[in-house]
């Protein structure tokens, strides 16, 4: 009979913790208490990957301490450069131990020993008692431990499995002919992380020929005169460094430290403490993955695969089954890990457990309402409800060309009803008719999921959806503006209930995948009636949360008057000069190939200039523009608009080449584009805005982008000509926001300076040139004013004098030197960005003049490169918001006035801080005037707003 294989498996701690913080660094695991447990959660999920698949027998985790080890005393040095450890680290590890507590797993600590030294002892022990030992860690210095019976565990990660490496695989790696050598190509090369110095120089493939031709840095010391130019000089100046770097990486395998096979064997871990910690840190499934579904009885034992022992009646294991069924483990589900597929799609994408709730195993009652006598029957109980929510089903996401397949209505929690309609539009007409007046009936509330999609589809049909909106997508945007709102997620993280998916009733994207035509009437009952149910009780949950915020108001009186306003923008549409675009196709075909003439001509030959590669090679390896050109990750030379910038001044060939980028952005993004994106049945342009996704509040525009239309440069100008009014009875009126973000940022702070020169209609850039310099206002050159120019708007967005000598091109002692005049003259703008940061320190969060919350968690990180981008959004954040809120406020204010008008003017389009109207000529002076008031007095300030307003036959001359 075969001796039983005891495996010892040895977690470093530190390196597996980093490496879970870090896979969640942007979408951290937060607790409803601020709690961030995206370490704990990572780490917890890669032990039980481990314990449940790997089913090691003894076991025991590793950590650092903070005392000083002997490598520090070697050399001061030793980790000094290392970042300080992020906060949420700090916090995590104490929790950690906590859960190895729990789960009867010993932690190996010992002042002056790092982890590594730990491991490496307890490992070479283990190895000659005969356990197979795997070191779980993906530091690479740990490879120089590996010998026949000790290996290292490298745990999966992103989507590709845990990796086993023995000696071969450690030979193959390095290119070395002995495990030993590891240590000589770490300390020839060093390690930036811990600050082992290396030789100056020498990377990881030069480290590796040395070693393969000298055998040992020792024997390479030796015959170092042997090595000739400057890598030999650089060796003979780094002797001393060579040596101690290779005594600073090598791993001490004499710790003392004892090897006691029973201390680390696998145990039974204790369920009370499970509980209660996987309670305090909010990992619902994955105590039900340890526990079971079914919770053990107060004080009992866990059982964990590979403990020794016989298993109590009725004890459950790590994965809530009989621990006498521990060797018939099923495939499992759990929060973000797969048991067949990929283990560490944690990091990844989150998928829900099995254990949530879902249409097979929660009460509902979805109807299907498919005859006359129904369809009346339904249209009366909705029309003495006080709010309703309706979903529609349809054949395409583009809002102009879809047709509606169905209707789902829900008005209790459960229970819910579907209308299918058919594709003959007079029949589909006939049987929407019955609920034309429970949509336009002012006194009832619907509720729905990005409402703006079924309103817009409704529109399709004639029927106008009229009273109090309530959008579960942008009440969730309001809560959590940077997470994401799509039904599904929302469903899972607020009623923990997956929702049927689309793919498994009309399969997944591609040209196979089908319509909901194709969908059987009681499958699509069941799923459209769930999409109502699901977003009614979404949003009775969410009309708790947003008083809590104080975000009720901004809902009800912004963004969901908004929503109609944008319905209406997009339904409208833009009307395109094809002709005008086609013929600038022509011009831009024209200076492309003027461009890429001038180009080879530069260059002495003809290549792929879109090619990065060959581009690279022309510019680095033939014309050598630069002596150490940067290289990307995968080896090629670095050809970005910041390397071509850089380079622009002293070489031609670099601005042609940015000239034919721009050239080609501009015809293939948009002159070559946008005609195909006009609708068939309209002959216009109809982009879609999104309100949910900026977490600023800005507005952003998709399908087209018509928010990116080039402003700056000429040609980029040129394709504003190309929008034009709906016929000659209209031209194109434009109306912009005159530097708003700078008189908000004037109106927060307070500054008497800036507020007076905005009051009195003087150049505001002028006047902080006049300032900043100390001259006279009539004496302010236009470099003055330039660089004033750049320090207003770059002030907004927390620029750093690095920032600023970069944009000017000037020194950046120079730059400071601005900044601090900047301040000195404007202290109130110093004082009020100082407290903004203080204030958001505080609360984790700064606000909008209208409550609008950007929420941030890093402001107090130790991080400094977090905490940095956190301060840097804390005063940008409630200017480009309040900015945002303004706008949105004048569209409201703009499409009531013109709606009880009955103008024939429209509103078609909303570009950041402009507005764009097809305005009808016998309307214009009345528009005129009347927008500019409205955008003025959107939102009351004590400084004076201005708009500029321009009429034209086009976009451009309108602009």
């Amino acid at each position: 009979m075969d001796k039983p294989v005891h495996k010892l498996f040895l977690l470093d701690a530190m390196a597996l913790i980093y490496r879970a913080h870090f896979a969640f660094i942007k979408t951290p695991r937060i607790t409803s208490k601020g709690l961030n447990t995206s370490a704990v959660f990572g780490f917890a999920n890669t032990l039980l990957e481990v314990l449940q698949k790997e089913k090691p027998t003894h076991i025991g985790v590793a950590f650092d301490t903070s005392a000083p080890t002997f490598r520090h005393i070697q050399f001061e040095a030793y980790k000094a450069q290392r970042q300080e450890q992020p906060e949420d680290i700090t916090v995590a590890v104490p929790l950690v131990k906590r859960l190895l507590d729990a789960m009867c797993i010993p932690t190996l600590v010992m002042d002056g020993y790092e982890a590594d030294d730990i491991i490496g002892t307890i490992a070479k022990e283990a190895g000659q008692a005969g356990f197979e030992v795997f070191m779980m860690t993906p530091d690479k210095d740990y490879g120089q431990l590996v010998e026949q019976h000790i290996h290292i565990y490298k745990p999966a990660f992103m989507g590709k499995g845990p990796e086993v490496l023995g000696v071969q695989q450690i030979l193959d790696r390095w290119q070395i002919r002995r495990i030993d050598q590891v240590i000589d190509i770490l300390g020839l090369m060093g390690d930036a992380v811990d600050n082992i110095p290396g030789i100056p120089g020498v990377g990881e493939k030069t480290a590796q020929k040395l070693i393969q031709e000298y055998d040992s840095i020792e024997n390479l010391i030796t015959h170092v005169d042997e090595i000739k130019g400057k890598l030999g000089e650089k060796i003979r100046e780094n002797i001393d460094m060579a040596v101690m770097s290779k005594q600073l990486a090598t791993i001490d395998t004499r710790v003392p430290v004892v090897f006691d096979a029973e201390d680390l064997t696998v145990c039974a871990g204790n369920a009370d403490k499970i509980v209660a910690l996987f309670d305090e840190l909010e990992f619902k499934t994955l105590k039900q993955r340890v526990l079971g579904i079914g919770a053990p009885a107060p004080a009992a034992k866990v059982s964990i695969p590979g403990a020794s022992g016989p298993a109590a009646q009725g004890q459950l294991d790590l994965f809530g089954n009989p621990t006498q069924e521990v060797g018939k483990q099923p495939a499992i589900v759990s929060e973000g890990i797969a048991d067949d597929d990929a283990p560490e799609q944690a990091f990844e994408d989150l998928r829900l457990p099995t254990t949530r709730r879902t249409i097979d195993n929660t009460f509902h009652r979805y109807h299907t309402v498919d005859t006359p006598e129904l369809m009346k029957s339904l249209a009366y109980y909705l029309s003495i409800q006080d709010a309703f929510c309706f979903d529609t089903e349809t054949t395409s996401l583009d809002t102009i060309d879809a047709e509606l397949v169905g209707l789902s209505f829900s008005y209790l929690p459960g229970e819910a009803f579907y209308v299918p309609v058919p594709a003959n539009r007079d029949q589909a007409l006939e049987i929407l008719a019955n609920f034309r007046e429970v949509f336009e009936n002012e006194r009832i509330e619907k509720i729905g999921q990005n409402l703006k999609y079924d309103i817009l589809v409704l529109r399709n049909y004639d029927i106008e959806v009229h009273g109090t909106l309530s959008d579960t997508m942008l009440a969730h945007y309001l809560l959590e503006p940077d997470k994401r709102h799509g039904m599904d997620i929302l469903a899972g993280s607020y009623l923990n209930y997956e929702p049927v998916s689309i793919t498994s009733l009309i399969g997944k994207k591609g040209v196979k995948q089908g319509t909901m035509r194709d969908v059987r009437i009681p499958e699509i009952t069941q799923y459209a009636g769930e999409d109502a149910d699901i977003t009614l009780q979404l949003n009775t949950i969410f009309s708790r949360e947003l008083p809590k915020v104080k975000a009720s108001k901004l809902f009800r009186e912004v963004e969901m008057p908004l929503l109609k306003v944008l319905a209406a923008m997009e339904s409208t549409g833009v009307r395109l000069d094809i002709d005008a675009l086609r013929d600038m196709s022509a011009v831009l075909e024209n200076d492309l190939r003027q461009a890429e003439s001038e180009i080879y001509e530069a260059a002495g030959q003809s290549f792929n200039i879109s090619s990065p590669k060959q581009l690279g090679e022309v510019l680095f390896e033939k014309m050598k523009l630069i002596d150490k050109p940067k290289k990307t990750k995968t080896g090629q030379y670095a050809t970005g608009e910041d390397i071509l910038s850089d380079l622009e001044n002293n070489h031609v060939i670099a601005r042609r080449i940015l000239d034919y980028r721009e050239l080609q952005k501009l015809k293939s993004t948009y002159v070559d584009a946008l005609p195909l994106l006009v609708s068939r049945r309209t002959g216009r342009i109809h982009t879609s805005y999104n309100q949910a996704v900026a977490a600023t509040g800005r507005l952003s525009s998709t399908n087209p982008n018509l928010q990116n239309i080039p402003i700056r440069t000429p040609r980029g100008r040129e394709i504003r000509k190309a929008f034009v009014p709906d016929n000659d009875d209209f031209q194109i009126l434009s109306a912009d926001y005159s530097q708003i973000e700078l008189r908000i940022m004037a109106a927060f702070s307070g500054d008497t300076s800036m507020i007076e020169a905005f009051n009195q209609g003087r150049d505001i850039h002028a006047t902080t040139a006049s300032k900043v310099f100390q001259v006279a206002l009539d004496e302010v050159t236009s470099d003055m004013r330039r660089k004033s120019k750049m320090v207003n708007f770059g002030i907004i967005y927390g620029i750093s004098a690095f920032g600023l000598a970069q944009r000017l091109a000037i020194p950046r002692g120079e730059a400071a030197e601005i900044i601090r005049a900047y301040f000195e003259e404007f202290s109130s703008v110093k004082g009020y960005m100082d407290k903004v940061i203080n204030d958001a320190r505080e609360k984790e969060y700064v606000e909008t003049i209208l409550g609008r919350r950007r929420y941030l968690p890093d402001i107090n990180s130790r991080n400094m490169t977090n905490r940095g981008y956190a301060e840097r959004n804390a005063i940008n954040a409630p200017i480009q918001g309040s900015a945002a809120d303004m706008i949105k406020v004048a569209m409201i204010n703009i499409h009531d006035f013109m709606k009880a008008e009955k103008l024939k003017s429209r509103m078609i389009l909303q570009v950041h801080d402009e507005l764009v109207f097809d305005a009808h000529r016998d309307e214009i002076p009345l528009l005129k005037s009347k927008v500019d008031e409205l955008m003025r007095t959107a939102i009351p300030l004590p400084v004076k707003m201005e708009t500029g307003i321009g009429i034209g036959a086009n976009w451009l001359e309108a602009h």
